[in-house]
């Protein structure tokens, strides 16, 4: 039988006055006293800062001659509003669409070849037990990475020309040769390939980091239960680095449109134009080339809003059906 307390009645005249005790105040920290109490951590970002806003978000200013007439020497915002001018110009340009065309296959190619590759490569490398020639594979795929870009496009022309090492070898097998340079059809694998080789490596530490948070009791638990390596893979080590893969597919989705310029400025020719000319390289030549800086300016704001669409509906789709998203 619970109890209770009453308090009589001549005492409770003397307790109306009696507050009740406070409770124990909260410590609030604002980001004024972050900064003061980690300053040193936030001076760091000084530098990252400036080079975001004056190299990534000033240089936004200078879209809006893509509404205005530039001419080189004069006001950097154009002289006169000429509204969709050049909108209206490289939309009704065929030489643009053919560029749009090749970008979007490129893009596609790239997506299906380039993004899976690394994580195929990381599995493999995870399976290996020799941490010596482990080691070593890891490497030699790091390897081209840190190459430069002109280096990279040297190999690609002279291993690929009518005298370089592939023509040699299908010369020997085969007994005939192909101008893989400046034919428009062998392009494209020309550059998947050399784009696979080049990013294979570097793309499989991420994942290789992932794989190193996996609790091994999964695995003792899945051999106990008969589940050999291929199980194992599918069911324990793909969905625990499913969020690394996600978010990686979401980025490389936003930089779609934005197929590697310097290769493709370095190794394509008007010969192969039909396969090889993409929007980020059209752009160049028929703009800056040719000084055109507000038709070029119409291009680049056009790739960069079909970039934008392209991150911001991944992103959505991935929240909704895989539950991992950017933000």
């Amino acid at each position: 039988m619970a109890l209770r307390l009453e308090v009589p009645p001549e005492a409770q005249p003397a307790m109306k006055g009696v507050k009740p005790p406070k409770k124990a105040m909260k410590t609030k920290t604002g980001w004024k006293l972050a900064i003061r109490r980690d300053w040193r951590l936030y001076t760091l970002l000084v530098l990252p800062l400036l080079y975001l806003a004056i190299f990534r978000y000033l240089p936004m200013l200078g879209n809006v001659i893509a509404f205005r007439q530039f001419q080189p020497g004069g006001s950097i915002f154009g002289q006169k509003w000429v509204g969709l001018k050049y909108v209206v110009l490289f939309i009704n340009d065929p030489s643009f669409w053919q560029a749009f065309q090749n970008t979007i296959v490129l893009g596609v190619l790239t997506l299906l070849f380039c993004f899976p590759m690394p994580i195929i490569f990381a599995l493999m490398l995870n399976e290996l037990r020799s941490q010596k020639f482990k080691k070593f594979v890891q490497t030699v795929a790091y390897l081209p990475h840190f190459m430069s870009v002109v280096i990279i496009a040297g190999m690609i022309l002279q291993n690929f020309s009518l005298t370089g090492t592939v023509n040699q070898i299908s010369e020997g097998l085969f007994g005939s040769t192909v101008n893989f340079t400046q034919d428009a059809n062998w392009f494209r694998p020309m550059y998947i390939s050399s784009e696979v080789w080049q990013t294979m490596g570097w793309g499989a530490i991420l994942y290789l980091a992932s794989l190193t948070r996996v609790d091994e009791s999964l695995y003792e638990a899945a051999r106990i239960d008969g589940a050999n390596r291929w199980q194992q893979t599918w069911h324990i080590t793909l969905p625990a680095i499913r969020p690394t893969i996600v978010t990686l597919l979401i980025l490389n989705i936003g930089t779609f449109m934005a197929v590697g310029f310097e290769k493709i400025l370095l190794i394509y020719n008007p010969l192969n134009y039909a396969t090889s000319d993409v929007i980020s390289t059209y752009l160049y030549r028929v703009g800056v080339e040719s000084s055109n800086f507000s038709y070029a300016a119409a291009i680049g704001m056009f790739e960069s809003v079909i970039g934008l669409v392209l991150i911001l509906s991944a992103n959505a789709i991935f929240r909704r059906t895989a539950g991992t998203s950017l933000w």
